[in-house]
């Protein structure tokens, strides 16, 4: 059989991928709707293997990449998880304060792909940390499918206070010029609106497809916001039309990208719901506004 192509893969299946990945099914009941699709000498395990992250081929800065100095530290989450284990990154070789940017994960903890991006924003000039909400529970436990049901266990409001507090810690690091801002994906999209919500100070809040406020917490943001949503991704983006309506009643700034023919999870370079051409586009446009605002 030849490799499996993108374009050889129906929408539904990426729908199905979805609905995986947001805990809607479990592996065995994606597994048993996948077989509808598995014809013509396809597999099922062949589409599984498929629609998988491929983490450690697709990373784009490797983690011994002397351009950067990255580590690993744990700082206070004390309304959240307690104890959090970040991986913090900078340019290698660079000695004033810069921006700072907390980049949050998906609904599964700080998982390679997170890392990796982690690395890209330092390598564009920023001081990053990127949180792992899972440390309460051991931390990201080497698997998505694991990842998931660790971070179900947690309370997703307890899991925000932990990224409240890595903004914090984040802005008062000697690397940092004291301006911070947010981006995530997925759950982390709601995340990083929700910071925009709850951060006064916040200076820049970048949610890719992520999870929209209510129209009373949208009246509290302060700080400018750069949206990403997934043209194909009906779950998210039944909320944006309130969303957008209250930031312009409330006179917001914002500015919103909904990005045509794609998946939710366009960014992630490690699942064939990556689309090359939007993903580098709306990452070109995160760092131009986080360039901007910090």
């Amino acid at each position: 059989m030849e490799q499996l192509k993108k374009e050889d893969i129906k929408q539904e299946v990426f729908d199905l991928y979805d609905d995986y990945a947001h805990n809607r099914i479990d592996r065995r009941g994606f597994a048993q709707k996948l077989s509808q699709y598995a014809v013509g000498g396809l597999t099922v395990s062949a589409l599984m293997s498929f629609l998988m992250p491929d983490y450690q081929e697709k990373l784009q800065v490797k983690a011994d990449d002397p351009r950067i100095d990255s580590e690993y530290i744990e700082y206070d989450s004390p309304k959240g998880g307690g104890k959090i284990k970040a991986l913090l990154c900078k340019p290698a070789g660079v000695s004033g304060k810069l921006g700072g940017i907390v980049v949050v994960h998906e609904n599964r903890g700080l998982n390679p792909h997170i890392e990796d991006v982690a690395r890209r924003a330092a390598l564009a000039g920023f001081v990053s940390l990127a949180p792992d909400a899972l440390s309460p529970l051991g931390g990201y436990p080497g698997n998505d499918d694991d990842g998931r049901e660790m971070q179900k266990k947690r309370d997703r409001n307890e899991m925000l206070e932990d990224f409240i507090a890595a903004q914090h810690f984040l802005s008062i690091q000697d690397a940092c010029s004291g301006k911070t801002g947010a981006v995530g994906f997925c759950f982390g999209g709601w995340i990083a609106n929700m910071m925009a919500v709850r951060i006064p100070n916040l200076n820049a809040a970048v949610p890719f497809y992520g999870g929209q406020p209510s129209r009373e917490e949208t009246e509290k943001i302060q700080a400018p916001l750069l949206l990403h949503y997934a043209g194909l991704d009906t779950r998210v983006n039944a909320g944006w039309p309130d969303y957008e309506s209250a930031l312009k009643a409330f006179g917001k700034n914002y500015q919103a990208f909904v990005y045509p023919d794609v998946n939710h999870g366009f960014h992630n370079d490690t699942t064939p719901r990556y689309d090359k051409e939007s993903a580098e586009l709306a990452w070109s446009r995160t760092v131009q506004f986080f360039k901007e605002n910090l």
